[in-house]
């Protein structure tokens, strides 16, 4: 995967932290670890979006829909 150049700007106590985990080699490089904090934040916003398009879900519509779909494609199962 190609990668790209950006500037950010970080406040100061984040810096040192940041630089304090590459000197004590959590990780290789600022890059890296901030390339790597962006993806868990990115997958937890997925994973938080998923979740609360699932709340919006009503199981018992869903379960009579699965239901219903069924039904009328079981007589048209070959039998084994």
């Amino acid at each position: 995967m190609g990668k790209v150049k950006i500037a950010i700007t970080l406040e100061e106590d984040l810096f040192r932290e940041l630089d304090a985990l590459v000197k004590q080699k959590v990780f290789p490089s600022r890059s890296k670890a901030i390339g790597e904090a962006l993806r868990e934040k990115l997958e937890r916003l997925r994973q938080e979006r998923l979740a609360r398009e699932c709340a919006k879900l009503d199981p018992e519509f869903e379960k009579a829909l699965a239901e219903e779909g069924l039904s009328g494609e079981v007589s048209e199962w070959p039998e084994y």
